[in-house]
């Protein structure tokens, strides 16, 4: 495995699915890595929550499982992390409740209503986080509201990243970049914000330190050391949030430079040296360091479009139907024919951050066939990531390089189409491991190993680029104002439908989307 005294991070990346830790020498060469699954809870309709002890016993298998592969001094732990997840602690920091993960869209009123005022927005462009279900503000206001018992008990209120730190070091911190995602800093003065705390109903007292991305704790726990094979004074980073660590994972990490991701969902960020978001309230900003920040947008509608459209359009080709799907697609002409769709499956966050939202087909004819209705489907998702990429040039940030990965790059199909609607050439890294990765090199340089962590725009190659087609990016150019327009049009019949919905008979309720920040 290499020089056996060279020094090895292990990046702890712990998802809503799954926590993955993987291991990963100073040139960015993966050593080994190993993942454990979990459960998502849905008791009821808008529910999506875990077990914090779950992903607690998964953290430690997974590097207990890696360190026992290593033949390497390691030197340290270093963590990213789901965001916008939110527990309630007791005073000694056993959970009151689960984890709610960003997909609980329980507080969805609690965050329309906070929207419709003028300190919605405010409260926005000053935390950077949208007033949405997703975060955790509009949860505590629910559980305030539905649950005020439970609510007063609440010594404290973390992140899952939070108190899984909690129990391997003892020590009760959140790092800038997750409390960024949570509705509740001041991105400005990197401070909990007082207006907010007000409106949650909370004080400072109840949330945990806060702490740069960098901080190093200075050891584990015996029972952690016991639990990973490690000796208790191993370094721990404290690390950062999913989205802005994927960026560094993939060499995004000089200002103007975009990461795109799209897996089960999507998300579009680039990286800036300034916090801020534009006056619209289109994006978030996410902090990774005190000195780079993202700026982007998360949709909620990537991969799980495609599935979808087996799932609904071609059900006889079975549950490995993708490959097939994109050959058909592959048959429409750009545009589909004049076919638009909404890909609004699971409603949707950026720009318009709304849980209103439901998909559609506009434009439907007699001549319309499958493979029009799967490409339009495509290019739906390529859309909605447009109106991100204007919404962050609304903010005021150049992009003048996009870097994509995520499960929709294997198809050659998918790839083109994004940079035609783009209208910019994308460029594929050779790596897929883009938050665990961007852990374990903010961590090195945290425990001083590497110089900064600009060193990733140089370990990450470029595997693949694709150029825009002038003639498929005009008719995307043209028909992307339709497809903006689209959702103010429908606004009303989506209030109409949600307010029908309870005489209606729904449909089976998919699982929520694993997160793409």
């Amino acid at each position: 495995m290499g020089d056996p005294l060279r020094p090895v991070v292990i990046g702890v990346d712990i998802g809503t699915t799954s926590t993955k830790a993987v291991a990963y020498d100073l040139d960015g060469a993966q050593l080994a890595h190993h993942s454990v699954g979990y459960p998502l809870d849905e008791p009821f309709p808008g529910y999506a929550e875990q077990d914090a002890r779950h992903i607690h016993a998964a953290v430690l298998e997974s590097v207990r499982a890696v360190v026992a592969e290593l033949d390497r001094p390691i030197a340290g732990l270093s963590f990213g992390t789901a965001m916008h997840s939110l527990i309630g602690l007791d005073a000694d920091g056993r959970p009151l409740t689960p984890s709610l993960t960003w997909a609980d869209s329980r507080a969805s009123r609690q965050a329309e209503r906070l929207r419709a005022v003028p300190s919605g927005l405010a409260l926005h462009r000053r935390t950077g986080t949208p007033v949405h279900p997703m975060a955790p503000l509009p949860k505590l206001l629910w559980f305030a509201e539905q649950e005020p018992v439970l609510f007063g008990r609440a010594a404290y209120w973390v992140g899952i990243k939070d108190w899984v730190l909690l129990r391997l070091c003892d020590a009760l911190v959140t790092d800038h970049s997750v409390a960024s995602a949570t509705g509740l800093m001041d991105m400005h003065q990197l401070s909990w914000d007082e207006e907010a705390l007000g409106v949650a109903g909370i004080t400072a007292e109840q949330l945990p330190e806060l702490v740069p991305t960098t901080t190093v704790l200075p050891g584990l726990t015996a029972e952690a050391a016991a639990a990973t094979g490690l000796p208790r004074d191993t370094k721990v980073v404290v690390g950062a949030g999913d989205g802005p660590l994927a960026n560094l994972g993939l060499g995004a990490v000089a200002p103007g430079v975009m990461a795109c991701t799209i897996g089960t969902s999507g998300a579009m960020r680039v990286m800036v040296e300034r916090p801020g978001v534009d006056p619209l309230g289109g994006v978030f900003c996410y902090a990774l360091t005190e000195q780079r920040w993202v700026v982007g947008g998360a949709i909620n509608n990537g991969g799980v479009v495609l599935e979808w459209t087996g799932d609904a359009l071609a059900p006889e080709l079975g549950e490995d139907a993708e490959e097939e799907l994109l050959a058909q697609a592959a048959l429409a002409p750009v545009g589909s024919g004049g076919l638009i769709m909404l890909p609004y499956l699971l409603s949707e966050r950026a720009p318009h951050w709304s849980a209103l939202p439901r998909g559609a087909y506009v434009g439907l004819t007699h001549g319309h066939r499958r493979a029009h209705l799967v490409r339009a489907a495509l290019e739906g998702v390529c859309q909605q990531l447009a109106l991100v990429l204007a919404s962050v040039r609304a903010a005021g940030n150049e992009v003048r390089e996009i870097r994509a990965s995520g499960g929709f790059a294997r198809s050659a199909l998918w790839r083109q189409m994004l940079a035609d609607v783009l209208g910019m050439p994308v460029h594929f890294p050779a790596t897929r491991e883009g938050s665990g990765f961007g852990a374990a090199l903010l961590g090195m340089e945290a425990l001083g190993l590497i110089p900064s962590i600009e060193v990733a725009a140089h370990l990450v190659r470029i595997e693949e680029t694709a150029r825009p087609d002038p003639a498929a990016a005009a008719t995307y150019a043209a028909l992307l104002p339709l497809f903006a327009g689209l959702y103010d049009a429908l606004v009303p019949t989506f209030t109409s439908l949600r307010r029908l919905a309870p005489g209606l008979t729904p449909p089976p309720a998919p699982a929520p989307a694993p997160p793409t920040r």
